[in-house]
C-alpha cells in the first residue's frame, strides 16, 4: 500500500482540513470534485469552491459532473430520504463508488473525506458511516481524519502508512474544533457552512416532488427549478416567473425552442416561460398569472404578448390578471 489517496473534495472547511491532516503526514493526495448542476454549494462569487480549495491546497483535483447519472439515486434511493427530498446516504454512496473508480485508475490505495461523526443527522451517524464504506466497497479503505480515532481503524492505519495517533476525534454538531484547527493551519477563506444542497431546502423539493409525480425529472427541468417563482398549469405544462431582470435573462438563456414567453405588451412586467403542453387552454391561464405579477394586476384587462422559443412572432391576448387565491392554488 502506497502514501497516495483519493480525497472527496466539497470545498467545505472539513473537505479541507480532512486533506491538511493527510499532508501533514506525507500522504499524496489528488482531490476530486463531484458536481451537480443544482447544488448551492458548487460556485461561490462565480467560482467553483472545491477548484479554490484544491489550488491553496497544492493539490490537483478532477472535476466530474455527475448530475444526469444523479437522477436514478434521487428518484428511488435504497436507503430512503432525509427530512426533505435529500437522499444523503445514497448519494454518499454513489459519488464514493465514482471516486473508487477514479482510486483505481490514478494507482491510490485509499480515498478520505471530511466527514465528521455525528455531524448530519442521517449520513454521518455511526451506523450511516459504516453503511456507506460497506456498500460503496470501500470497507476499510475510506479513512475519515477528523473522526478517525473514534471509528474503527482502516488499512492504511493497520499497515502503518497513515499513524493513527495523529488522527483526530471529532464529533457532534459543533464546529468550534473544525474552527481552531483552521487557525491553526492558518485556513482563512471557506464557505459558509450554512450552504448546501438545495434538496435540503424544503421550497426547492416541493419543486422536485412536483417533477417526479409528474414524471418530468430531467436535468434540463433541474436547473429550470433554480430560477423563479413556479407554478403547475395542468399535468403537462408549468409556468416559471422571473422576480427581476437578473431572474428574466437567466429564464430566458435556460428556454429552449419547444417553450414559450409570455410578457406584458407595451408595459414593464416580468418574464414568463411556460414548459410543456400549450394549448388554446393554458395560454390566458399563463398569461393571467404572468399579469399578477406586475403592478398592474389591479387592472380589469391587460394585454400580454406570448411567443414560442423558436420564433420571434408574436401574438397577443387579453387576459384578466389572476387572483390571489388562483396564484396560490397554482404556486408550487
Amino acid at each position: 500500500m502506497n502514501k497516495k489517496c483519493i480525497a472527496m473534495l466539497s470545498g467545505g472547511l472539513d473537505s479541507i482540513l480532512a486533506i491538511k491532516v493527510m499532508q501533514e503526514q506525507g500522504v499524496e493526495v489528488r482531490a476530486v470534485n463531484f458536481s451537480i448542476d443544482f447544488c448551492a454549494c458548487i460556485m461561490q462569487n462565480g467560482e467553483n469552491v472545491a477548484t479554490k480549495a484544491a489550488k491553496a491546497l497544492g493539490v490537483p483535483v478532477k472535476v466530474v459532473d455527475i448530475t444526469e447519472e444523479y437522477l436514478t439515486v434521487l428518484k428511488n434511493p435504497r436507503h430512503g430520504y432525509g427530512a426533505n427530498i435529500n437522499p444523503c446516504i445514497d448519494c454518499k454512496i454513489f459519488m464514493l463508488k465514482k471516486a473508487k473508480e477514479i482510486m483505481a485508475e490514478s494507482g491510490a490505495s485509499f480515498i478520505i473525506t471530511g466527514e465528521v461523526l455525528g455531524e448530519r443527522p442521517m449520513s454521518q451517524r455511526l451506523d450511516a458511516l459504516n453503511i456507506i464504506a460497506r456498500d460503496s466497497g470501500l470497507k476499510g479503505f475510506l479513512l475519515r481524519p477528523l473522526s478517525a480515532k473514534l471509528l474503527d481503524p482502516t488499512i492504511p492505519e493497520k499497515e502503518g502508512v497513515v499513524d493513527r495517533e495523529k488522527l483526530l476525534d471529532i464529533s457532534g454538531r459543533s464546529r468550534k474544533p473544525q474552527f481552531a484547527l483552521a487557525d491553526k493551519y492558518g485556513i482563512k477563506e471557506y464557505p459558509n457552512p450554512a450552504g448546501g444542497c438545495l434538496l435540503t431546502d424544503p421550497g426547492f423539493t416541493s419543486r422536485v416532488k412536483d417533477l417526479i409525480k409528474h414524471d418530468a425529472l430531467t436535468t434540463e427541468n433541474l436547473k429550470f427549478l433554480t430560477v423563479g417563482r413556479h407554478f403547475r398549469l395542468s399535468p403537462s405544462a408549468k409556468l416559471a416567473v422571473g422576480r427581476d431582470q437578473g431572474e428574466n435573462e437567466v429564464l430566458e438563456a435556460m428556454a429552449t425552442e419547444k417553450d414559450t414567453f409570455f410578457k406584458l405588451k407595451d408595459r414593464q412586467g416580468p418574464l414568463a416561460v411556460l414548459r410543456g403542453a400549450c394549448d388554446d387552454k393554458i395560454i390566458p391561464l399563463a398569461a393571467s398569472v404572468a399579469a399578477y405579477h406586475t403592478k398592474f394586476r389591479t387592472e380589469p384587462n391587460l394585454s400580454v404578448n406570448y411567443w414560442s422559443g423558436g420564433s420571434q412572432e408574436k401574438k397577443t391576448v387579453s387576459v384578466r390578471p389572476a387572483s390571489l387565491n388562483e396564484i396560490e392554488s397554482l404556486r408550487l
